[in-house]
């Protein structure tokens, strides 16, 4: 099974998010993380499953919220490099290689 990595700037971007969201509403920052954990589960299960989105990057879409997970399969390693909002800045990970 694939080890999944998160660059630093990412996994900060996850916690954000989810603040913001539990900020909105009690529980809903522990649905986002849970939203999360359904998508790396997946994707641990089937790296490839996901089109390729940018290069050599691909993008699983979150169901409930309008976030993608932004990876690079490395080997043996899924290296997720942006928890990205769908509707800011398209891109602004690139240079996170």
């Amino acid at each position: 099974m694939h080890e999944i990595v998160f660059h630093t700037q990412a996994a900060e971007e996850m916690r954000a998010a989810a603040a913001h969201y539990e900020a909105q509403e009690s529980g809903l920052g522990d649905a986002f993380l849970d939203d999360i954990e359904q998508a790396l589960q997946s994707i641990q299960q089937f790296p490839q499953l996901w089109s390729v989105y940018d290069g050599e990057y691909r993008r699983y879409l979150l169901k409930r919220f309008p976030y993608g997970l932004v990876y690079r399969i490395d080997g043996a390693r899924i290296f997720i490099v942006a928890v990205a909002h769908l509707h800011r800045k398209p891109g602004y990970w690139r240079d996170r290689t």
